[in-house]
């Protein structure tokens, strides 16, 4: 009798916490279940600010962000192949429309979210960088993005020409893929200065560094769009309303953009 009790006790405090978890797990599977993953594929010069807003983002709402980053022409020729990335940050304005044309990207999503800023860095310190160090070519190498992909390399193409140095530089030219490539090729000592983002360098300690005028190159628009795979997807929108949002608008400041 003492045993069959003592098994009825156990049996029913079992229940009684299988009545409490239940309910609990089934609510931990249901907000799994509503997390996803938003796969974003971003321009390199955004990328440093990304790793700070990308964890904020995940905190917040309890997705998963994956950045995929690159040159914005390569990105945008992913996306035109079938790669399947859900939002583009891209590093001009005009790839997300040729996106929007093609169908690829949702119409009327392309929004402005930062402006960027290209400058000409070294690593090393007391060099008194700007338009005469280019117009005196005392270096072996010079490093930008390719412009073909990158609009921060075509931007330093156009200052080139700008400042009627192009011609001259041209054979001490290195190009990066995209200019994560190109930071990487100075941070290195491959070539002596380049032509890099200021989000690349904002937290760098000393180094020495030109601010380019903005009048010697295109503005450095950077739009983000939510592309067509993911036009219903809950956690792709929650990332866009995540970067217009006061939280990634500073993080963008510290990193050198000015907002539109």
């Amino acid at each position: 009798m003492g045993t069959c009790a003592r098994t009825g006790v156990r049996g029913t405090g079992l229940r009684a916490v299988l009545g409490v978890l239940v309910p609990v797990l089934a609510l931990l599977a249901s907000e799994a279940a509503r997390a996803a993953t938003v796969r974003v594929a971003a321009a390199a010069s955004v990328e440093p600010a990304l790793a700070e807003i990308g964890p904020a983002f995940e905190r917040a709402t309890g997705h998963r962000l994956e950045v995929i980053g690159g040159a914005t022409g390569k990105l945008t020729t992913q996306v035109i192949q079938g790669a399947p990335f859900d939002v583009l940050l891209a590093a001009d304005a005009e790839h997300p429309e040729i996106l929007e044309k093609q169908g690829l990207a949702v119409a009327g999503s392309r929004v402005s979210y930062a402006r960027g800023r290209l400058v000409l860095w070294s690593p090393h310190g007391g060099k008194n960088l700007g338009a005469g160090t280019l117009r005196a070519g005392r270096f072996a190498h010079l490093a930008i993005a390719d412009p073909a992909t990158a609009p921060y390399g075509a931007a330093a193409v156009a200052v080139l020409r700008e400042l009627r140095v192009y011609d001259a530089l041209a054979p001490k030219l290195v190009l990066g893929e995209s200019v994560g490539q190109t930071f990487a090729f100075v941070k290195s000592g491959a070539a002596e200065l380049g032509f890099v983002a200021l989000s690349q360098v904002a937290r760098e300690s000393g180094g020495s560094r030109w601010l380019v005028p903005e009048e010697l190159h295109p503005p450095l628009v950077h739009q983000a769009v939510l592309l067509s795979r993911a036009k219903d997807d809950a956690a792709a929108l929650a990332f866009l309303r995540f970067l217009a949002g006061d939280g990634a608008k500073a993080t963008l400041r510290r990193f050198g953009y000015s907002l539109p």
